[in-house]
């Protein structure tokens, strides 16, 4: 008679690393911005881009071991769309070499990322991890903002090195803003979505300890796109499991900014000046008007396909005014005093609209606003199916299995659009604008029927051939 040997907790991690092999490339990404940044040059590639190339490659031969089709027909269309205008704008680069780096570059961040983490992750619980790795990229990077923040080691800012940057240095001070800013986002969507009490309560905890760091970024784009996405998700989640969240956030702001006077003096001046944009702007907003401007020039220049791409450096001195300042003052954290050139609109729109003109746009835009639609609708598809499912609903109010999917998806996709009215893509964070869009085309393009939180997901069009061929 064989003896049963017990289960150690070693098999069970060998087991849970075995199950979740397939998306460890796209953790190791996540993971890898957690290191300093080491770019050649500003926005240049850095070892988490490079990674990237190979989750493509695993993508790659993932699918040639597993015989899966690749894409269905709309998810090849919805992520295919954007190549349409990169592809013109391109062609229509003033140099080849420029416009073949920007063509790899889009089309790595919005096409070949994406499709390759929409791929490796098979079901709800790689979505959750990812999820979590967000989370806890924006701890680690969000610790060292407040201890550089607390030792004046940060970047600077009104005469001070105040400024939290993490690892990302002074030369991209959005850099530390974007991650914490994912991290607070995929946290309220785990706090509000997940069942589980202990998995709810230590969501909410993380939340909570984010805001002190987002804060302390001093970056005004990051904080409304924060505040929009959080919202919208509060609201996609439904009043009674939304109260609780909204009252513990509440109290935090309180406690960290009224009681504790956390940053107080320098936080109630910047948000002050994001109601001064038109009486009393200070010079990066004028430098963003004056560069939206000039954006918008070079678009009725070249309103079709743009001045190609890269092209914005090259056109900006001949279209903005006098206004628009010598660069940017970079200091702190490690870094001697420079001054940055600008050298983009700081608005993804704006950007597209005068690099690769309507085209270019409508291709972009038109594939983010059919993932957001897609992903909402499966939202209504989880609570449609836990109110069909036989038996008593979800107690206390709780949110039908999958909701936390749901909200991390439509919560990061909003996030992104918003903050794409104060920036671009540039930087070493840029990658994870990648693997963004990938979870959330995951999750928008997902087989409807899927089991949910455990069955491997195929693209709906692959599930109803296979059930026609039976």
């Amino acid at each position: 008679m064989s003896q049963v040997l017990p289960v150690t907790p070693l098999d069970t991690l060998i087991a849970a690393l075995r199950r979740a092999l397939p998306v460890l490339p796209v953790v190791a990404v996540i993971a890898l911005l957690g290191l300093p940044a080491a770019s050649g040059g500003e926005g240049g590639p850095n070892v988490a881009d490079a990674v990237s190339g190979l989750v493509v490659l695993c993508c790659a031969v993932h699918l040639l071991r597993t015989r899966r089709r690749p894409l269905s027909a709309t998810a090849a269309l919805v992520l295919g769309l954007p190549v349409v205008g990169i592809s013109v704008a391109a062609a229509g680069a003033a140099d080849a070499g420029t416009g073949l780096t920007g063509l790899t570059r889009y089309l790595q961040i919005f096409v070949l990322v994406p499709a390759a983490v929409l791929l490796l992750v098979r079901d709800r619980r790689d979505l959750r991890l990812l999820a979590w790795s967000f989370v806890a990229l924006a701890l680690w990077q969000g610790a060292l903002g407040v201890r550089q923040y607390v030792t004046g080691t940060g970047a600077s800012y009104q005469g001070e090195d105040v400024r939290a940057v993490g690892t990302f240095g002074a030369s991209d001070v959005m850099g530390m803003a974007t991650v914490v800013a994912f991290g607070v986002v995929c946290a309220v969507a785990l706090a509000l979505g997940t069942t589980g009490a202990r998995q709810r309560s230590v969501a909410v905890l993380c939340a909570l300890v984010l805001l002190g760091p987002l804060a302390l970024s001093f970056s005004r784009g990051a904080w409304i796109a924060t505040a929009v996405a959080c919202g919208a998700q509060l609201v996609l989640a439904g009043p009674r499991r939304a109260v609780k969240v909204v009252a513990a956030l509440a109290a935090a702001g309180t406690i960290l900014v009224g009681g504790l006077g956390f940053g107080s003096a320098m936080l109630q001046e910047r948000v002050t000046s994001i109601t001064q944009v038109t009486d009393a702007p200070d010079q990066s907003v004028t430098d963003r008007y004056t560069m939206w401007a000039a954006a918008t020039d070079m678009w009725r220049e070249h309103p079709l396909t743009g001045v190609g791409l890269k092209g914005f450096p090259d056109h900006r001195d001949s279209h903005a005014s006098l206004a628009l300042s010598s660069g940017s003052d970079i200091a702190g954290a490690g870094a001697a005093y420079h001054k940055q050139a600008l050298l983009s609109p700081h608005n993804m729109y704006l950007l597209v609209l005068g690099e690769q003109g309507l085209v270019g746009l409508v291709a972009l835009a038109g594939s983010w606003f059919a993932l957001l639609v897609c992903a909402l609708r499966g939202l209504v598809r989880v609570r449609r199916g836990a109110r069909d499912a036989p038996g008593p609903g979800p107690a206390g109010g709780r949110a039908p299995h999958g909701t936390d999917c749901a909200l991390v998806a439509c919560g990061l996709l909003v996030w992104q659009l918003v903050d794409f009215v104060y920036a671009d893509i540039g930087g070493p964070s840029t990658v994870l604008t990648g693997v963004v869009f990938g979870v959330v085309g995951w999750w928008a393009l997902m087989d409807p029927s899927s089991e949910p939180g455990t069955g491997a997901v195929a693209p709906a069009a692959a599930v109803r051939e296979e059930a026609a061929a039976r």
